[in-house]
């Protein structure tokens, strides 16, 4: 019997090619996270800014609309029984960040009293919400 050596090589496991494929479901993991954006609040227009960054992580979000109807998530609530609402979607998590994203036709007077009764509660981490700047 003629013999030609391939029966006496061990198995090998290629590595570049295993590599590649890790690298890539790695790529489309780390894409698919970064891709997920949480929003509770309606779709309103932002306006932007310049130096806008994107913090996505947990967060209690207030919307004023055009017409300067406040929501916090999607319900709808009066200014009067905003800290309320607040402090319900917190959950006793108190350092839990506050986003006020209002519409760019909504009056600044109602962002400052939300501002205003937001501080007077105790509520320190607030901050306004816009959107990234549009070449």
């Amino acid at each position: 019997m003629i013999t030609s050596g391939y029966e006496n090589r061990k198995v090998r496991i290629e590595m570049a090619p295993f590599m590649d494929v890790v690298f890539l479901l790695l790529v489309f993991f780390i894409y698919a996270m970064l891709s997920m954006v949480v929003h509770r609040g309606l779709r309103v227009e932002l306006p932007s800014a310049a130096t806008a960054e994107v913090d996505r992580y947990e967060y209690v979000g207030i919307t004023i609309t055009q017409d300067n109807t406040l929501f916090v998530g999607e319900e709808r609530v009066e200014l009067d029984a905003l800290v309320d609402a607040v402090r319900e979607r917190m959950r006793g998590a108190w350092d839990l960040p506050v986003f006020i994203n209002g519409d760019r036709r909504s009056d600044l007077g109602m962002a400052v009293r939300v501002l205003d009764l937001l501080k007077s509660a105790g509520i320190r981490e607030v901050s306004i919400e816009c959107a990234e700047e549009v070449p």
